[in-house]
């Protein structure tokens, strides 16, 4: 039997998830977790064959946790399970060491799919995933200004270029109100731009919000 632990900050998304993989008739049990750092404290005092990924979550971020768990080497599967766009994050989470990566619109099936993949030992990304990476890889050296952006700095970014405040990022981050204004310096001047506009305007052409 397969375990599996499934982290987001949703109950709804957790539990519509847990019943997506109780009743795909296959052998899995599931436990849950809420926030990063509950993903961190179960993982050490628990055996899972495969941890899927929330990538918002408050406080220790399922990305910041994923590196956590590949500094401390942690051995099994990481599948990113996301609400975000393929094009927003796919290439920076693969980079950190996940096993795979998955948009929260997939198909239930797709789901199941994947998680046997990565217990498998294999990496599973969409048929889409795969172009948009072949394209990357041919793509033309020279970063593109979001992509100078460390990765706690381009989550805020694709928050401000949603229209999110300073102070609602900081409440949804569990962040201050500084620190997040201080990233929305650092944003400005690595992507040359002077105000949110320019951002949520790049970030539309470069489809990196909806």
């Amino acid at each position: 039997m397969l375990k599996v632990l499934i982290a987001d900050d949703h109950p709804i998304v957790r539990k519509g998830l847990k019943e997506i993989l109780v009743e795909s008739g296959e052998a899995i049990s599931v436990d849950e977790a809420s926030n990063g750092q509950e993903v961190l404290d179960r993982v050490w005092k628990n055996e899972y064959d495969v941890v899927v990924l929330d990538i918002a979550m408050p406080g220790i971020g399922g990305l910041d946790v994923l590196k956590q768990l590949r500094r401390e080497k942690y051995a099994s599967p990481v599948l990113i399970l996301s609400r975000y766009p393929e094009d927003q994050y796919a290439v920076r989470v693969l980079k950190a060491g996940a096993d795979g990566f998955l948009t929260k619109e997939s198909a239930p099936e797709e789901l199941v799919q994947a998680i046997k993949k990565v217990a498998r030992g294999g990496k599973y990304i969409s048929a889409s995933l795969a172009e948009k990476l072949a394209v990357y890889l041919k793509s033309d050296p020279e970063k593109k200004p979001h992509e100078r952006l460390s990765d706690r700095e381009f989550q805020v970014m694709v928050m401000l270029a949603s229209g999110k405040t300073v102070g609602e990022i900081a409440e949804e981050m569990l962040l201050s109100t500084n620190t997040i204004s201080t990233y929305r310096t650092r944003i400005l001047e690595k992507m040359n731009m002077n105000n949110n506009s320019q951002i949520m305007y790049y970030a539309l052409n470069e489809k990196l919000i909806d």
